[in-house]
């Protein structure tokens, strides 16, 4: 969050997924899942350009 003005707002956005035990050898995989899903998510598209989504493994 950034304050502009008087308003803050949000300018970045971390999705960040835990609880998942992911074997070494698919590790790859999954962070070339993790890094397509904001295309097939729909809050993600409609905030494409205004707010950066990243995602990550906990």
């Amino acid at each position: 969050m950034e304050l502009e003005g008087k308003v803050l707002v949000v300018k970045r956005i971390t999705v960040t997924y835990t609880g998942m035990t992911i074997a070494d050898e698919d590790a790859t995989k999954v962070q070339r899942v993790l890094a397509l899903h904001a295309d097939g998510c729909p809050v993600a598209r409609s905030l494409e350009g205004a707010i950066d989504i990243t995602t990550q493994l906990a």
